[in-house]
C-alpha cells in the first residue's frame, strides 16, 4: 500500500484501496458536499467531480469546508484548491454552474456514485435522482441534523424519495427527517430532540433555511464515505426506505 494510505491498512486491504482510487463519484452541490469530498479524498477516492454555481458566504463557514479567504469565491474553485492541496495528483473536476433539468444527465454520465446535496427548492433534486436511476448510478442523500447525520441511498431499482410525501405536501428535507423520526418511533427507538428541532424550525416566523451545525457535516461526511466505500467494494449497504442515522445525542 502506498505511503499516503499506509495508515489505512487493516481497515482497507491493498486491493480495496486500488478499487476506490479511480472510482468516479460526482457531488451535486458543494455545501455539505465540500466536507464529504474531503473525507472521501482522504480515504482514497481520487476521481471526484463537483458541480455548484454558488459563491462562498460568511454564513457557510459554520459548517462547510471553506475559510474567510474563500468568501465571494466560487465554491467549486475554493474546494478544488482545498482538495488539490491534500492530493495534487487526484483527478478533481469542477463545474461552476447550477444543475438544471436540461443539463443534469450530461454531468452525471460516466460516474458510478452520486451525492445529491442539492437544496429541495426546485424539482431538480428529484430529477437528478431519476436520471441517476436511468444511468444505473446509486445516489446518496446526506442530511445535516445538527447533532447528528442522516444518509439514505436511492438505488437504480429502488424507490424514489417522493414516495413518502403525503398528498398535501411536496417533498423536501424536512419531509425526509420527519419520516426518519417516525420510523424510529415505530421501532421503539425515538429521538425526541429531532422532533423538537423540527417543531422550532417550523415555528420560525421568517422563511429560513434549516439550521445546521459543523458536527453533523463531519458526521454525515464520514457516513457517506463509508457507504461509498461499501458500494465501490461490493459490500452490503442500506437502501431507501432504510437509512443510516448517527447522533451524539441520547
Amino acid at each position: 500500500m502506498e505511503d499516503r494510505y499506509s495508515r489505512n491498512r487493516i481497515y482497507l486491504t491493498e486491493e480495496e484501496q486500488k478499487m476506490i482510487k479511480d472510482y468516479p463519484i460526482i457531488l451535486g452541490g458543494s455545501g455539505i458536499g465540500s466536507v464529504i469530498a474531503e473525507c472521501a479524498l482522504r480515504l482514497g477516492f481520487e476521481n471526484i467531480t463537483i458541480i455548484d454555481g454558488d459563491q462562498v458566504e460568511l454564513s457557510n463557514l459554520n459548517r462547510q469546508n471553506y475559510t474567510e479567504h474563500d468568501i465571494d469565491i466560487d465554491k467549486t474553485e475554493a474546494i478544488k484548491n482545498r482538495l488539490k492541496s491534500i492530493n495534487s495528483n487526484a483527478n478533481i473536476k469542477v463545474h461552476n454552474s447550477f444543475l438544471t433539468i436540461e443539463n443534469v444527465e450530461e454531468y452525471i454520465k460516466g460516474h458510478k456514485i452520486a451525492i445529491n446535496a442539492l437544496d429541495f427548492t426546485t424539482e431538480v433534486p428529484l430529477v437528478f435522482d431519476k436520471l441517476c436511476q436511468k444511468n444505473n448510478i446509486p445516489v446518496l442523500h446526506p442530511y445535516n441534523l445538527g447533532w447528528g447525520g442522516l444518509v439514505t441511498v436511492i438505488t437504480p431499482e429502488g424507490l424514489m424519495l417522493d414516495t413518502i410525501e403525503k398528498p398535501d405536501e411536496t417533498f423536501n428535507e424536512v419531509v425526509m427527517v420527519k419520516y426518519a423520526s417516525n420510523y424510529l418511533k415505530f421501532w421503539g427507538t425515538p429521538c425526541g430532540w429531532i422532533d423538537d428541532i423540527i417543531r422550532k424550525y417550523q415555528e420560525e416566523k421568517e422563511q429560513l433555511s434549516p439550521p445546521q451545525l459543523s458536527i453533523a457535516s463531519w458526521t454525515v461526511a464520514a457516513m457517506c464515505t463509508n457507504v461509498m466505500f461499501n458500494i465501490a467494494t461490493k459490500k452490503e449497504y442500506k437502501k431507501f426506505p432504510e437509512f443510516y442515522l448517527s447522533t451524539i445525542m441520547d
